[in-house]
């Protein structure tokens, strides 16, 4: 299971160069921009079973809800994120939609052979009180009642992708191959949006084309296959709140790219984040030293 759940944190690092590679795609629309890097995710799948010669799945044997909530949480995650900007201000629809881990940690006591103990929930709260510090920059928020629908439709991101999250476990007998196919819906159907809402942008330069090329291989690729492998496999709780470090990390590239400046908020985040992961994660490493010992 240990190592389960550290292939699931490599889709947590993926997704922290998310706002690396959007950025430096230039104009590009957000559904257009969703459209190329899930078409570029579906050939990572694709090339993953070339090279692992994986069988094909028998469409007839998955069930019909495999297929809702898999199309539902890539698409429909991406769908309400866009929405949430267009119709309220960044940083409250940001934080609202990043409840998702939270969500993760507080609804996996619902599922089968899973406890839930307080050092889940603290570590969570406390990912969520660094992810505060880094998503207001140490300010306030300002809840205006003129953004409703923005933050109802954040708050649905949240619900999104924490249910395909937490119900995909139920699923854990359907190979993480499968994503393949939800990449490949969710990019005609960002397509579709596109065409209805948007005007057509393409990227100007080779830098540009790469950044919507590496979207496409990790944070909006290969991210969700092994996000996927993860939370059916591994701690889904260790996840969840593990999953704080996103924002963080994105942050520290962003520094690290010249894209943004270190603050003493961020230091104090970093410490949050990395208390609350350690923290949620306690039964996990200290079985794992104990493991240690009694090989030693």
């Amino acid at each position: 299971m240990g190592q389960a759940t550290l292939v699931g944190f490599t889709a947590v690092v993926m997704w922290a160069l998310l706002a690396l590679f959007t950025d430096a795609s230039g104009e590009v629309p957000p559904f257009q921009l969703s459209a190329m890097s899930f078409f570029v995710g579906t050939l990572v799948g694709l090339l993953a079973r070339i090279v692992s010669r994986q069988p094909r799945e028998r469409g007839a044997s998955i069930p019909p809800a495999v297929w809702l909530v898999g199309i539902g949480g890539l698409f429909g995650y991406h769908f309400l994120y866009f929405t949430a900007l267009r119709n309220a201000p960044a940083v409250e629809a940001s934080l609202i939609a990043y409840l998702w881990p939270l969500l993760i940690v507080l609804g996996s006591a619902l599922m089968p052979g899973e406890r839930l103990g307080w050092h889940h929930v603290a570590g969570a709260l406390l990912g969520l009180a660094g992810t505060f510090l880094i998503v207001t920059r140490g300010g306030g928020l300002a809840f205006d009642s003129r953004y409703a629908f923005g933050y109802a439709m954040a708050g649905g991101c949240a619900i999104f992708w924490s249910s395909y999250s937490l119900l995909s476990r139920r699923f854990a007998s359907v190979p993480t191959s499968i994503v393949t196919w939800f990449c490949a819906a969710s990019a005609i159907l960002s397509l579709a949006c596109h065409l209805m809402l948007e005007k057509t942008v393409w990227p100007q330069d080779a830098g540009q084309w790469l950044a919507v090329l590496g979207l496409g291989l990790m944070p909006v690729g290969a991210a969700f296959y092994t996000w996927d492998y993860g939370v059916k496999r591994g701690n889904i709780q260790v996840l969840g709140a593990s999953s704080y470090a996103a924002p963080l990390l994105s942050t520290l590239v962003l520094i690290a790219f010249g894209f943004a400046e270190p603050t003493v908020h961020i230091l104090a985040a970093c410490l949050l984040i990395t208390l609350g992961a350690a923290l949620a994660a306690k039964n996990m490493l200290f079985s794992a030293r104990k493991r240690r010992r009694a090989n030693a």
